[in-house]
């Protein structure tokens, strides 16, 4: 019988209910064990089994809980995962990691210190697109990359929304909401940029934090790296553009599993889980041992609950750990960079 790790989990908003507890409860060695909500007891509905506790520190005290999710507003990262790891608890928090760098080095150097795990929750390399994308250059599908486009778009003119994410603040904002994803996402194909130059504004109506970025990634191979988000289109275009020295690719549409999530599904209980429908496949023109070759290729099927083994199997000894902290405290160091960027209005190299 595989060992069983007892789980944790700090927070049952819309990230604790939606990407965490479905995804974690599908993997057989994890077993929801506590949900810290504060004052009511959702988690119960659809997890019966799992104990619900007022306070954070009754998941710190039981010393049957191995591991802790913390899926707080990213301002109280800090707080929750330096206290988590102080009471000896592998901890996995949710993106963005920390609002700062100095903050990530802080909780890094402690979880070195305690000898636990800690990894943030960059779901996103599990989207079936991406994992695409990720083979089709591993593949040289179309040569060599030398320009590529991620868009995260959307229509909503006015700000309306009481969402922590939209406050004003450090922390808060598309770039920290959804530019970490996209960083992310860039460097595991790319690595390290070695300029970024960015535009972060606020464009809408009542809108308090930034609402849109344009950042460029600029490589030493003579590649360029377009990552962008707009509050303002209505018109949805391609959400990546890749052009190599073969071909180009170009993919639209969402990945189906958050969508999945939030209608109650779980990687559990479905037999076609972030199967994408053919309509949505990308399309690829590109040249294949001297054919010119146009058409289509499926999707793979995004799989957020890959991320949850590779915890499971990491703490167990099974695999390497796939989300370092280290990559995610370099996705914070970009942020930074790119808000530098955009009040100086220049280029700047990329220092760690």
């Amino acid at each position: 019988m595989e060992k069983q790790l007892n789980v944790g989990l700090i927070g049952y908003g819309f990230a604790g209910r939606t990407f965490h507890a479905p995804v974690i409860t599908s993997v057989p060695g994890l077993n929801l064990k506590k949900v810290v909500e504060r004052r009511s007891e959702l988690s119960k509905d659809r997890y019966p089994w799992v104990e619900v506790v007022r306070s954070a520190n009754e998941l710190y005290i039981d010393p049957e809980i191995d591991l802790v999710i913390v899926t707080t507003p990213s301002t109280h990262h800090v707080e929750f995962v330096r206290d988590a790891l102080s009471a000896g608890k592998h901890v996995v928090v949710e993106k963005p990691f920390t609002a700062t760098t100095e903050e990530a080095d802080e909780l890094i150097k402690l979880a070195k210190e305690k000898n636990r795990v800690l990894s943030v929750f960059h779901n996103r390399r599990w989207d079936g697109d991406f994992m695409t994308i990720r083979e089709i250059i591993k593949n040289g599908l179309i040569g060599e990359v030398k320009e590529c486009e991620f868009h995260w778009d959307s229509f909503n003119p006015i700000a309306s929304s009481t969402n922590w994410r939209e406050k004003s603040g450090l922390g808060s904002g598309v770039l920290y909401d959804l530019g970490v994803h996209f960083l992310d996402q860039a460097v595991s194909l790319f690595g390290v940029p070695a300029t970024i130059y960015a535009d972060v504004q606020i464009q809408r109506e009542g809108a308090k934090a930034h609402d849109y970025f344009d950042l460029t990634l600029g490589y030493d191979r003579h590649l360029k790296v377009s990552l962008k988000s707009s509050k303002m289109v209505r018109t949805k275009g391609p959400r990546y553009i890749l052009h190599g020295d073969k071909g180009s690719f170009i993919k639209y549409g969402l990945d189906p599993q958050e969508q999945a999530l939030i209608d109650g599904q779980s990687p559990a209980n479905s037999r076609s889980w972030g199967k994408e429908p053919e309509e949505l496949w990308g399309t690829i023109e590109t040249t294949l041992g001297g054919l010119n070759v146009k058409g289509t290729i499926e999707t793979i099927p995004g799989a957020y609950q890959d991320y949850y083994q590779n915890i499971y199997d990491y703490i167990t000894g099974a695999a390497d750990l796939a989300v370092k902290s280290e990559e995610a405290r370099m996705n914070i160091r970009l942020i930074e960079l790119a808000i530098e960027s955009h009040n100086l209005g220049k280029v700047l190299p990329v220092n760690i």
